[in-house]
């Protein structure tokens, strides 16, 4: 759907990593439709569904405004990759908060490019280090040396982390990574990659235990993340000497929290 931006949702949002946003939340754009293809993604009705309203550069400006005026204390653009040509014109000028570029980690180094300068804090996941996991469950060929590359990329765009007094990040990048069960292995290939490719203590991590079964996934990802893969992948972190920028307990791998993609906020 390149070329025609779509959106679902934008509210004020405090779901997201708590060092993101202060106040009421972040200004999350939910936008229609990903460059991933993942089989347990929990926003799939917009993700797969590609369920939206299709908008402008300037409807979409005028979205950022309104939650600024509404209180975020951040702009989280989600999944935005497959739009950038008409998100772009929206950047600019720069807003008076934090823009968050929120995306899966597979992108292309030159599409991140265009962004230098527009963006204060990139957020990726860095879901896969066995490429055939990732294969089989995104449709993602070679991940792991594309997304090395991307992070490598959105790293040396904004640097080190920097914080506002109150906690709050103001530029830098926040690697996600979400534990999948009966994958442990593939989290500690994750974390091998991220201590390769950063300083430590440099790049946060977001540890991530929310994995719920979404339709009727097939064994091992038919059940919840158990607290011993957890502790097991925490366990390899510390190790690594990585930085710990959130952990999740056990009841966050719920889809109660979920946003309810009913289009307010972009009409």
């Amino acid at each position: 759907m390149p070329g025609r931006l779509t959106a679902a949702r934008a509210m004020l949002h405090v779901g997201e990593e708590p060092c993101l946003w202060s106040g009421k939340g972040t200004g999350a754009v939910f936008f229609s439709g990903c460059s991933l293809r993942c089989s347990y993604c929990q926003n799939a009705q917009i993700s797969l569904g590609c369920k939206g309203l299709e908008i402008d550069s300037q409807r979409l400006r005028e979205i950022f405004l309104e939650l600024i005026q509404e209180g975020a204390t951040s702009i989280d653009l989600v999944t935005p990759s497959h739009f950038l040509p008409e998100i772009l014109p929206a950047l600019q000028p720069k807003l008076p908060v934090p823009m968050i570029y929120n995306c899966g980690g597979y992108e292309r180094v030159e599409t991140l490019r265009e962004l230098e300068g527009l963006v204060d804090i990139y957020l990726p996941d860095f879901k896969y280090s066995d490429n055939n996991l990732a294969y089989r469950l995104s449709a993602a060929r070679n991940y792991r040396e594309i997304t090395s590359k991307a992070l490598q990329e959105m790293y040396r765009q904004v640097g080190s982390p920097v914080y506002a007094p109150n906690g709050q990040m103001l530029r830098g990048m926040l690697i996600r990574h979400l534990v999948l069960p009966g994958y442990v292995d593939n989290s500690l290939g994750v974390l091998d990659e991220i201590e390769r490719l950063f300083p430590k203590k440099d790049v946060p991590i977001s540890l991530m235990s929310q994995y719920v079964p979404m339709g009727r996934p097939e064994p091992p990802l038919d059940r919840r993340v158990t607290e011993d893969e957890y502790a097991a992948v925490l366990s390899w972190m510390d190790f690594c000497g990585l930085q710990e920028g959130f952990l999740q307990e056990a009841g966050a791998a719920t889809t109660e929290l979920l946003p309810q993609f009913d289009f307010r906020g972009i009409l």
